[in-house]
């Protein structure tokens, strides 16, 4: 496919383009409009599809003819811890940025990979090219793509070091607040604190997850109080993420920690506490067979890989697209535990190979 397939060097200068645009969750305008302008100059006809006011995906869909498989990336990011360093970066083959495993390596994959196919002749196949916003915080990118549009089957380039996963982890997102009094800081005691009260709270959803749920991530992502000064804080709340496996029982799972939250704190403590969930994302497994993964498995076979389908262990937009009947495949360069960290990487030559296998893919589905 080299000599009228995939073009490295054209996928390398876009994988850099995109890393050195700046475009955290919610400020995604810049890379769409370099997007835009650089998908309709290859003759693509792409079109943003509204999000809210001033946020858009990027579609590019054959006209008046049912789309059969959709390649999909989100092109936002999480917040650059510093905004001095979080550019394309090239050691040799490692490519060090903000976002180049999650997922602006992938979103480059696809493009290449969907430019290189209409340049072959397949401009009139059933397959469309979906870059979303909004996947790292809300998810309304692909909630709107879900609502507007309709498919059987996506790609979706996440970082899983390319091993393709044909489910993903199911996920929750949980709030625990206490509340008390605010008072001067020499009067309280500790069964008078909100902080205290909530660190008791966390140390028996610890034990709960250890002891009853041991197979399940669970992670304290953020705990702070109310600023109080020489004075007893009047609230204290943490932000807990759990991902649980694609058949573990959420809603049983939900009614247990909920229990445990709310036992009572001690004998005479005037504390209230507050228990919110504020996302559920259902995992899901798909089976091994259907038009799309038979393609997926030999392509990767094609490339001498082997077939070992698992779950992606965290929650994407494939978790709202499979809520909306999409049956969604994940499969992209990078791994997870690059993601989201102060050193963020990917190899180049995993970038070049997911862009093979997505090539290989349409080619198989939708022969020219």
């Amino acid at each position: 496919m080299d000599k009228t397939g995939i073009q490295p060097a054209r996928l390398k200068r876009l994988f850099q383009r995109l890393v050195d645009i700046y475009s955290p969750s919610g400020k995604e305008e810049e890379i769409l409009g370099y997007l835009r302008g650089r998908l309709r100059r290859h003759g693509l006809p792409v079109k943003a599809h509204p999000v809210d006011s001033h946020r858009y995906n990027l579609v590019v869909a054959p006209e008046n003819r049912e789309i059969r498989l959709a390649l999909i990336g989100h092109v936002d990011t999480v917040s650059a811890p510093d905004l001095d360093t979080y550019g394309y970066r090239e050691n040799g083959d490692t490519v060090r940025g903000l976002g180049t495993a999650d997922m602006k390596g992938g979103c480059a994959a696809l493009i290449e990979a969907f430019l290189a196919f209409h340049e072959m002749g397949g401009k009139e196949a059933p397959a469309a090219l979906c870059l979303v916003v909004g996947e790292e915080e809300t998810g309304d990118g692909a909630r709107q793509l879900a609502r507007d549009y309709s498919f059987p089957w996506a790609i979706i380039g996440e970082p899983t070091d390319l091993a393709p996963c044909l489910g993903s982890y199911g996920y929750l997102e949980v709030q625990v607040e206490t509340r008390g009094r605010r008072m001067h800081a020499s009067m309280a005691g500790r069964r008078d604190n909100a902080i205290e009260a909530l660190l008791q709270v966390m140390l028996r959803i610890s034990r709960y997850m250890e002891q009853q749920r041991p197979e399940a991530v669970y992670n304290i992502r953020d705990l702070f109080s109310s600023r109080a000064g020489f004075a007893v804080p009047e609230r204290c709340e943490a932000w807990l993420d759990i991902h649980l496996d694609p058949a573990a029982p959420i809603g049983e799972i939900l009614r247990e920690l909920e229990a445990v939250c709310l036992q009572k704190i001690g004998n005479g403590v005037d504390i209230q506490t507050l228990f919110r969930v504020n996302t559920i994302d259902p995992g899901y497994a798909l089976p091994d067979q259907g038009p799309a993964p038979a393609a997926l498995r030999a392509a990767c076979e094609h490339q001498g890989m082997v077939w070992e389908p698992a779950a992606f262990r965290s929650h994407s937009d494939a978790n709202q697209l499979r809520a909306a009947g999409v049956k969604p495949l994940v499969l992209g360069p990078g791994q997870l535990e690059q993601a989201h960290t102060l050193e963020e990487s990917v190899s180049f030559a995993q970038v070049r190979r997911a862009a093979d296998l997505y090539l290989d893919v349409l080619c198989r589905l939708f022969p020219i």
